[in-house]
């Protein structure tokens, strides 16, 4: 496995993000049996009220010591509480959709980390991303990984372009199946771990309840659920139970059907209207990030406005203030505030911001 940087393997320092997951593990097995200076390092991020991650802490740990490299757990709760637990909060309390993956990739996993493992000396930063970081002349770019499916670049788009130039992830051309047949040719059990498929402080996906224990002055307060034109259809039971989109539980039935169109905090109302009404041919994005060469005044990508959605043709014109226009050539429905929109130049990633 080539990290594309020049020095022997012996000679380089490699930190490897180790979460207690089946790809992050994967990542530090391939690089120390190529002969690499590994050393892993954990970072503690959950406490109380959130979902606790002792046993993935102690799985990072026993995979650690059995492949014999150096080991270190790094305490980030305070600023992971900071940076990603009360944006989703506060950002549910606006009338947004946040994306606390973007928050936490950009600010703990490739921003505190990668200040971490340069205070350890390392070379490089490697995580278990299903990711592509290729090494040209101009620096790091970040490519979408073999498998599409599951592809993470959309997440990574956020992230400081020096930290970009630091980040290796050596599972870019690697099926799951592949990652998990290395982890138990090691000899490690928790290849049969299961993916984390909700957001990993949220217990269950009951999001709601985690706001109302954290924001407790919060009242989730009744108000009118409306058309774009004002017409009152019902009444909602706290607009952090909406999102853009959502056509199920809104508790106007009898009739058409009915989708989430926006949601307007300081109403306190959700605005729904037909599936058509969801189209959007321009999107604002702010707090712009560039990981290209130099920064256009004016080009043409493909989008991605949600992390599951397919790409979007599209013309993007940057204004100043780190904010850009983005104007959709194909359809798209439902882009919500709050949400990432990633710029993609074929498989690159050029970079991204927040729908505002």
């Amino acid at each position: 496995m080539d990290l594309m940087i020049d020095k022997r393997p012996a000679e380089t320092v490699v930190c490897v993000a180790m979460s207690g997951g089946v790809d992050s593990t994967a990542a530090a097995i391939l690089l120390k049996e190529q002969g690499y200076q590994v050393i892993g390092l954990t970072m503690e991020l959950l406490r109380p009220p959130y979902q606790p991650a002792a046993e993935s802490v102690r799985d990072a740990g026993a995979a650690a010591a059995k492949l014999g490299i150096e080991h270190h757990y790094l305490d980030f709760r305070e600023a992971f509480a900071d940076k990603v637990v009360r944006y989703f909060t506060e950002s549910y309390v606006r009338g947004l959709t946040p994306s606390p993956c973007l928050m936490c990739n950009r600010f703990i996993k490739l921003g505190l980390l990668a200040d971490k493992a340069r205070e350890f000396g390392a070379d490089v930063l490697v995580t278990g991303h299903y990711a592509d970081v290729r090494v040209g002349g101009h620096g790091a770019e970040l490519h979408r990984a073999k498998d599409l499916v599951r592809d993470q670049s959309y997440f990574l788009f956020g992230i400081e372009k020096r930290n970009l130039d630091m980040l290796r992830c050596p599972l870019a051309g690697m099926s799951k199946e592949e990652t998990r047949r290395v982890v138990q040719e090691a000899g490690l059990e928790i290849y049969k771990k299961a993916d984390s498929q909700d957001i990993c402080f949220v217990n269950k996906g009951k999001y709601v309840e985690l706001i109302q224990k954290l924001k407790p002055d919060y009242l989730l307060k009744k108000g009118d659920i409306v058309t774009a034109g004002g017409q009152v259809l019902g009444q909602h039971n706290g607009i952090i139970n909406y999102t853009v989109g959502q056509r199920r539980g809104l508790g106007i039935g009898g009739g058409p059907i009915w989708y989430v169109l926006r949601i307007d905090a300081v109403k306190n109302q959700v605005i729904v209207g037909a599936h058509e009404e969801l189209k959007q041919t321009k999107v604002m994005i702010g707090d712009v990030n560039w990981l290209g060469e130099e920064q256009p005044a004016e080009a043409e990508f493909e989008v991605k406005l949600r992390s599951r959605q397919n790409l979007v043709a599209a013309k993007v014109r940057f204004l100043p203030g780190k904010q850009a226009e983005v104007t959709l050539l194909g359809d798209f429905y439902g882009a919500a505030a709050g949400q990432g929109c990633c710029f993609y130049q074929g498989s690159r990633v050029m970079g991204g911001g927040m729908i505002l």
